[in-house]
Order: C-alpha cells, then structure tokens, then sequence
C-alpha cells in the first residue's frame, strides 16, 4: 500500500504561454524536491508529456480529440477525471492553475485542502456582479490563493475579502540565455540596418489589445523608420492582418505563428513592446529586460507598472491609448542615449524573481497543506 502523501496538479488546457512556462517550471521544481510525495497532473493535453519530470504522473483522457476542443469543454472533461482521481485516492491535496473556480467547488464538495494559483488580475475576469458573488465565495473558501504580483494581491485581496500570497514568477535567466545564442537569419530585422526594430509576443486575443498597438504604428509610419515583429497565435489573427493590410503596413509589419523559443527572435529587436489590457505578472517582460531591450508597456493592473519599478526601468503608457504609446515609441527614438539608463535600471531589478527562491516558495507552501 502506498502511503505517500498525494499532490494532484489541475491544469485542463496547455496552451503554450507565459502561464504555461510557469507550469512546467513550478512542477518540475516540486516532483524534485517533494520526494515523498506522489505528484499526478490533470490535463487534456497530453502531447506535452515530455515536459514533465518522469517522476510525475500524467492523467489525460484517452483519446487526443479532446486535446483540441475549448477551454470549457476541456474543465468538464478534466473536472471528470479528477473526480474518478478522487474515487481511487480520497485523501490529496489539490494545486489548481487553471479553471479555479472549477477545482475549488469540486474541493469544497469532497472536503479537500485546495491552493489556487491565479495568473490574471480579476480586472478582466471579474466584471459581472453575481459572478464577483459566487467567486468571493469560492475564493475565500480555499485554503490559500497564490498571486504573482503585489499589485495583484492588493486588488484581489480588496475585491474578495481574501488574504492571498504574492510568490513571483521564477526567473530562469540561464535558460533565457541559452535560448538567446540560438543562431537565426532573420532578413525583416537583419537587413535593415536603419529602422527602429520593435517586437511583440502574445496571444492574439483581446487581452493582449493588438489594435492598440497597431494603431500607434499607423500614427508613427510617416514620422520614423520601424519594423515591428508580432509573433503569437490566436483568434484575432485575421483581424490583425486585416488592419495591416487597409492600413498600408505590410513593409513594416510582420506576424510570425506561435515560435517554441520567441527569445532568438527578441535578441534581435531593440525595443519590447506589451499592449495588454490586463495581466498578472508577464514572463516576457522579465525577458525582455534580461536581454536588455527597452521595453515601453500598457499600464495595465497588473505586473507592468511593478516589473518596471513604476517607469524607472521603462516607459508606460495608458491602456488602449495609441496617442500616448506613439509618443513612447517616438520619445524612446530619439531620445535612446538618455533613455538607456532605464534598461539597466529594470535587468538590475530583476533580483526579486530570483528563480530558486521563488520555487522554494511554493513547495514550502504546498509542505504546509500536505
């Protein structure tokens, strides 16, 4: 009989982001340091097995087809599998990155300790009243709610009358660095020796607010010479390339798919840029100024305005604003010399994400509700 503690990690729909690179570092970090204990993950997505330590055990559906339905259809089928988990175990403790609410009422249900890790602020999850209800009162019923910001636990602990904890994102810098030395030829950038050269990576989604930032390049086409690199994936695709195309901007603007290491492609540009309406804490960022790239993002809640120490390790500019993030872009253009001192204020800071203290953060956390 196994008499191992059990740690179930519920994470339904691996989509490839920033959350996700999160995931696959924080269950790693725990399958090695927690040798006593038994770790399984929840998923639909089960091609991405080999990200996992071998030591953790991956419960997926059996067939690939639910790998490419939507989020939804993906918590029903996961919430199933947990509950069968649950028939098997009986006594674990729930890790929930997605899908909290889901995992939490299931939890509440079959009188389970749950930690929730939330990975966006509630500004753009919360906006009906009796949603807002039903999640203050969920929220407030798991045993402790993970943030990764402190702007972030300001607002969600006002919001839900919650007392979360703030643990960063895990920066990896070594990774970052080797991802970095990954040799590309790249002609947009590469051959252009003149133009201001701008990158973008996020999802095409309405979170990330691509119109915003193409707008601001409608502003600026005719002032200053540019070539701005949107990579990602996503539902607003069309409607990008549509924006593009009416608007004169194929020279200057190129959309690449989703890249499996966007950071040989960052290595090249001069300036990040994030237009997102809302965040948590974004993994890019912290990349971006690690490469020493000036960044210019949304003052959105939250993350930016904290990774970049309030404007010292970069420029912020309001959320939705084209007006104003074209005036960053044409400050920082011709201001750079002076402008510098901010790229190395923000990789000096980057301190606080430091990796395996974070890590260690949460696997003393999780030691506790074990």
């Amino acid at each position: 009989m196994n008499s191992k503690k059990k740690l179930l990690i519920f994470m339904p729909s691996i989509e490839g982001g920033g959350v996700e690179k999160n995931f696959f570092i924080i269950s790693n970090f725990l399958a090695k340091k927690l040798n006593k204990v038994d770790i399984s993950i929840i998923t639909a997505d089960k091609k991405y097995k080999k990200n996992f330590n071998k030591k953790i055990k991956l419960i997926t559906p059996n067939s690939n087809y639910w790998s490419s339905r939507g989020r939804i259809v993906k918590y029903f089928v996961c919430l199933f599998l947990l509950f069968i988990y649950y028939l098997n175990n009986k006594k674990f403790l729930i890790f929930s990155f997605q899908a909290n609410i889901y995992a939490i009422f299931f939890s509440r249900i079959f009188r389970l300790k749950i930690i929730s890790r939330s990975n966006s602020s509630p500004s753009g999850w919360s906006k009906n009243f009796l949603k807002n209800l039903i999640f203050k009162l969920l929220l407030k019923s798991a045993n402790k709610i993970i943030v990764n910001s402190l702007d972030f636990k300001k607002e969600l602990d006002k919001k839900f009358g919650v007392n979360s904890v703030c643990i960063y994102n895990p920066f990896d810098s070594r990774k970052v660095l080797k991802l970095s030395k990954k040799k590309i030829r790249f002609k947009f950038f590469q051959n252009d020796k003149k133009s201001l050269k701008i990158i973008n990576v996020a999802r095409f989604t309405d979170q990330k607010d691509h119109l915003t930032l193409l707008k601001s390049f409608k502003i600026i086409k005719e002032k200053i010479p540019f070539k701005l690199l949107i990579i990602g994936r996503g539902a607003n695709r069309d409607k990008m390339i549509s924006y593009i195309n009416n608007n004169n901007l194929k020279k200057n603007i190129r959309i690449l798919d989703f890249q499996k290491n966007p950071i040989k492609f960052m290595k090249l540009a001069e300036v990040f840029i994030l237009s997102s309406t809302f965040e948590g804490l974004p993994n890019v960022l912290l990349e971006a100024l690690y490469l020493k790239k000036f960044v210019i993002s949304s003052d959105c809640p939250t993350g930016p305005r904290e990774i970049l120490s309030g404007g010292k390790g970069g420029l912020l500019f309001k959320v939705g604003d084209e007006v104003d993030l074209s005036k960053k872009i044409l400050s920082y253009f011709y201001n750079k010399i002076s402008l510098r001192k901010k790229i190395l204020y923000g990789k000096k800071e980057l301190k606080r994400f430091e990796y395996y203290e974070n890590l260690k953060k949460y696997s003393d956390l999780v030691l506790k509700y074990l």
